[in-house]
Formats: structure tokens, sequence, C-alpha cells
């Protein structure tokens, strides 16, 4: 029987050694303090990228075609501090070997290893975070590796610019750089403020998407989910842009919480997903 392929892609275009694209799940759900079920994400994910139409109509391409390479998802059952280093080393062998990695979480804390791989591969990395909320905590409920610290390390160690935020709590305000945050009640009802965001990155880029950021009319399935967020389209033009003009040499997207009667949010992180890799590689 045939392995698995991402999107249910053909094999010839999913094998490691020709793909030009790593994706690693990562069913991680072990510091979450509220809703429940981020584990389940990268499954949701895949199910649907397998009932997702693979022909993108906007470009007129099949993205495809340029390779992904789907790894097994690592045992979750461990601490923050053994996530963040697998995660981590996974992130630098990707690097490496010169393909982009890309991450379905899996709650947000996965994103701190691989962060952390991408400002050792790249010193002058820019991140990118697209969330609800600020994840500056230094450590929350006796880790730093918590999802609600996903961030702090980033905001210390590259150049962090968020997206989006509106919530945040009071021990993260000396952790913001209120010349590098887009909060969300500023720019939601612009249409001027994406080229501003990426006038502020560098040219690598990391990209990390907390599905949260949405609002919840478009995106329920989430574990803190956030009133006031931004929309489909204006979002798309934002990576449009930033795949044009940056060099994005990584990026996950993660806490889909799905909701078994309602796929709808697992649609639009499967269709996220793979909007991003077109503007990466049909640019």
């Amino acid at each position: 029987m045939p392995s698995r392929t991402y999107a249910g892609i053909p094999e010839e275009f999913a094998k490691i050694e020709t793909a030009k694209v790593v994706l690693y799940p990562v069913p991680y759900d072990g510091t979450s303090t509220w809703g429940k079920g981020a584990d389940l994400g990268p499954e949701a994910f895949l199910t649907a990228s397998e009932n997702m139409e693979i022909y993108d109509l906007e470009s007129d391409t099949e993205v495809y075609k340029h390779g992904v390479f789907l790894e097994d998802a690592p045992d979750c059952n461990f601490s923050p501090d053994e996530m963040v280093k697998t995660v981590k080393n996974k992130t630098i062998d990707v690097l490496n070997s010169g393909k982009i990695f890309t991450m379905i979480g899996g709650e947000h804390s996965v994103s701190i290893g691989a962060i952390m791989a991408a400002a050792e591969k790249y010193p002058d990395i820019s991140v990118l975070q697209l969330d609800a909320h600020s994840d500056l905590r230094h450590e929350y409920l006796g880790t730093e590796y918590n999802h609600a610290c996903a961030l702090h390390w980033a905001s210390k160690h590259t150049n962090l610019i968020q997206v989006g935020i509106r919530s945040m709590d009071v021990e993260e305000k000396p952790f913001v750089k209120k010349e590098k945050v887009f909060y969300a009640e500023s720019i939601a009802c612009r249409n001027d403020w994406q080229q501003q965001v990426i006038d502020k990155l560098g040219d690598n880029v990391y990209l990390t998407i907390d599905l949260d950021y949405f609002d919840p009319s478009i995106m329920p399935s989430t574990g803190t989910p956030e009133p006031g967020g931004l929309t489909w389209y204006p979002t798309l033009d934002l990576l449009k842009k930033l795949a044009k003009q940056k060099n994005i040499i990584g990026f996950d997207i993660v806490e889909l919480a799905p909701n078994p009667t309602s796929p709808a949010s697992d649609f639009l992180a499967a269709k996220l997903y793979y909007k991003i890799l077109t503007y990466i590689l049909e640019k």
C-alpha cells in the first residue's frame, strides 16, 4: 500500500530527494490552558488537504508539482523542553538541505524551536507573527515553552513584527515594541497596511500564523478565538506581497482545533497553506 502523501499528490511529487518543500505535522497540545484539541489539528488539516482542489485558480498553477514531502509526525508525548528541541533539530535539518520548512501544529509553542533554528541559520531573520495574542510572556505555568510564551524568545533575538494582535496580559507589556505591532483595531478597516508591515521586515523571513488571527466568523475552530480579527482577502494580499518582496525560508500554521461537525476551519487552514506555497514558488 503506498504511503500517505500531502494532499494525496502523486508519489513522483512527494519524494524527499526532489521535493522543494518539507511539511512537518506536529500534533502537540501539551501546554494549552483552555480550549483543547490542537493535537487533532494536523490530521484535520491533512484530511481537508486531500479533499481540496490542488489547481490554484488565481495563479493558474499546480504548485504541488514543485514537490512536497510529508514528514512523519513525531511522538508528542514529551515535555515542552523536549518538544522544542525535537522541532528545532528537524527544522535545522530541513533548512540545511536547502528546502523550505513548513509545519502544521499543534499549539503555538511548537513554533519556538522552528524560530530558534531559523535564527541559527539566518542571524538576520525577521519573524512575522499573525496572531490574536501577543504570546510574549517570559514563562507561564512553570515553563518558558508554553503556548503563551511562543514569541518571547523571538522578541529578544529576532526582528519580530506582530500583526492582528487584540488580546494580551498586562505582564506582557514590557516586552511589546509598539513600533513593531499592528493591532487589529488599527488595521481591520483599512486597506493600506500590508506594505507597511513588509517594510519593517528584513530580507529573510520566518512566518508563523496562529489561526486565531482570523475573525471567528471565518475561523471558529481554534482554542482561544477572539472577536475582531482579520479576514481572508486582506490577509492573502499581505502574504502575496510578502512572498514577492522577501525570502520566506519557512512558515507554520498552528492552533487548529477541529470541530468534527463543521469542517470549514479545516479547509481554511488547508487552503491557506496551499496559497502560501503558491505565492512562494510561483511568483
